[in-house]
Formats: structure tokens, C-alpha cells, sequence
């Protein structure tokens, strides 16, 4: 459906009129520009927008789709670039993407959400309190929309931060976490920290398209220059975020081994222990097994000593491994 549909001249905004074919006439009869904002419209909802703004068929299936990469394309009459922003959510540790399509004309933007994380109607509504950013045109919308996304990237990398430090004290505490429930945690925090980086490693490429600094030396088309600076810096706070992505991945792949290797020493000890009683109780059986053979010719079977002289051997031979287990750590 259509979210909201407004023409912007000199940085103001003026309502657009109800039937948003005559808004791109209108925009540029003012020197303006009209954005519309649709979240997650049918195909009959689209087809209109299509055939009033020109888009293309390839993006248009792609905004009806979703499910795609953050990427940049260029066609003739637009340009189509998708984010992807990440949503944290506190109750389940989890981590979930949704999608933002936008396509940016001479005179037009028309931003296409999918899933119920990050609205536009906070960015819209900074925009319109930022004029001088507003008045550059359709481009301040794509760098205001990446910028939002791209800070809201920092903060889910610092929410996961704090979960992973929280492993790292459950892994490396004394009795080292439960073993099934550790290992599960921590491979359930790998895929958030796989799925995060779905959506910030893609996007590191159309943001440097757009700041001017990837290795093409061809300019983008629609992107004012002097929007440049400003994707600079969204490209350098992007950047960051994929530092931390990459730490994240690597410090938990540490972590499993860490616990993997804690479990595997316990397990050496576990049976050590076992391997040391076993010891201590082949002692007794082993001289009981000799005294029980139905022998007649053994020695000591007449004397009146043999019994408590054979519990009294067995006993002193018992401590002397045991004090030898102890000593060595086996028990």
C-alpha cells in the first residue's frame, strides 16, 4: 500500500495531489522532486507506479519479490539500489532483516519496505526538518535511508557484542556451562552473527559506488555530487560495522573451540578417574582371584594368619596407588 506521497521543493514539503500520476508533472514543474513510500504492495498496487515513473521490469520484479542481496543497478531511467536493515530483538537475542528497495530518478525517489522492521516515517521526518540537506534532491532520500540503516547497523553490533561477551563468561566459568546448552547457544549466535553479515558485507560495494571511491571511475548516475562526502562517511561507518562483523565471527568460532576443548579435557579426566578406580579395584580382585582357585598345594592356606595378612596386603597395596593417583592429579 501506499505509505505516503508528497512533492519536495527547496527543501519543504508540499502535499501531493490525491492521484499521484499527475505528482511527477507537478514535481517537475516545480523543480521539485515527489517521493512515494510504499510498504509491501501487490503487484496490481505496483503495476500503476510502474507505468507512471518508467521503472524497470527486472528491478520492478525484484522490489515485488524481495528476498534479494543489498546491491546498486543502473538503468537507463533510474537507478535501484537494495538495503537490507536489521532489526535486534532483546526477548529472543535474535536477529532479523527486512528490505528496502529504492528507486532513484531525475525528479522521483519511490522507497519499496518489506517486513515490519525500520520504517521510513522517522527518516522522512528528519529530512523534512533538514531543508539544505532536503534541497539537494532525490539524493538526500538514498543517503538519508542508507545512513539510517547503516547507524542502526552499529547499534545491533554492540547488542551482539554484549550477548558474546555473555557466552564468554558462561564458557569460561568455572564448571564451564552445560555442555548441550553452551554448544547450542553458541552456534545459534554464530547464524545471528551469519545473518547479520548477509546484510552489511553486500553493501559495502554500492556504498562505494556511491561516495565515488570503488575502482570503476565512472560516475553514478542521479547522485548529486555533492551528496558524495555525505556517502563517504556512511561508507567509513559501514566499514566499521563489517570490522565488527568479522570480529564477532572470528571470537565466536574461538569460543566453540574453546568450549569443545574444555569438554574434551573433561572427558581425559572423567576417564582417567575411571581408569584410576578401575586400577585400585584390580588389586583385591586380583589377589582374591589367586586364593580362590580350588587348589589343594597353596601357600599359606593352613595358616592362621593368612586371612586378615591377605586384607591387611590389599589394603596397604590400595593406598599406595591411590597416594600415587593423588599425587598425579588422576583422582
Amino acid at each position: 500500500m501506499i505509505v505516503d506521497c508528497a512533492i519536495y521543493r527547496d527543501g519543504h514539503r508540499t502535499e501531493g495531489p490525491e492521484d499521484f500520476s499527475d505528482a511527477l508533472g507537478e514535481a517537475r514543474a516545480a523543480g521539485g522532486f515527489v517521493w512515494i513510500g510504499l510498504h509491501e504492495p501487490t503487484e496490481r498496487e505496483f503495476e500503476h507506479v510502474t507505468q507512471e515513473f518508467g521503472l524497470h521490469p527486472l528491478a520492478v520484479e525484484d522490489a515485488l519479490k524481495a528476498h534479494q542481496r543489498p546491491k546498486l543497478e543502473i538503468y537507463d531511467d533510474s537507478l535501484f539500489v537494495v538495503l537490507k536493515p536489521v532489526v535486534y530483538e532483546p526477548q529472543s537475542d535474535k536477529v532479523s532483516t527486512g528490505e528496502i528497495m529504492i528507486f532513484l530518478g531525475d525528479s522521483f525517489v519511490v522507497t519499496v519496505r518489506h517486513g515490519e522492521g525500520a520504517p521510513l516515517k522517522a527518516v522522512r521526518h528528519r529530512l523534512e526538518h533538514e531543508p539544505d540537506l532536503l534541497g539537494t534532491g532525490p539524493t538526500a532520500v538514498l543517503y538519508a535511508v542508507a545512513d539510517a540503516a547503516v547507524d542502526h547497523y552499529l547499534d545491533v553490533a554492540l547488542e551482539l557484542q554484549a550477548d558474546l561477551e555473555g557466552l564468554e563468561a558462561e564458557v569460561f566459568s568455572p564448571d564451564g556451562g552445560g555442555s548441550r546448552n553452551t554448544a547450542s547457544r553458541i552456534y545459534d549466535f554464530k547464524r545471528q552473527v551469519l545473518e547479520f553479515r548477509r546484510a552489511t558485507g553486500p553493501l559495502s560495494l554500492p556504498m562505494s559506488r556511491l561516495a565515488g571511491t570503488a575502482p570503476y571511475g565512472v560516475a553514478v548516475p542521479f547522485v548529486d555530487d555533492r551528496a558524495r562526502p555525505f556517502f563517504r562517511d556512511v561508507s567509513d561507518h559501514l566499514t566499521r560495522v563489517n570490522e565488527s562483523v568479522e570480529n564477532l565471527d572470528r571470537l565466536v568460532s574461538d569460543i566453540l573451540s574453546a568450549h569443545l576443548a574444555q569438554m574434551s579435557v573433561r572427558q581425559n579426566d572423567d576417564m582417567r578417574k575411571i581408569s584410576a578406580w578401575a586400577a585400585m579395584a584390580a588389586i583385591p580382585t586380583m589377589v582374591a582371584g589367586i586364593y580362590g582357585m580350588n587348589f589343594e598345594h597353596m601357600p599359606e592356606l593352613r595358616w592362621v594368619w593368612s586371612y586378615p595378612a591377605l586384607i591387611a596386603l590389599m589394603a596397604v597395596l590400595e593406598i599406595m596407588v591411590f597416594r600415587l593417583f593423588k599425587r598425579r592429579g588422576w583422582l
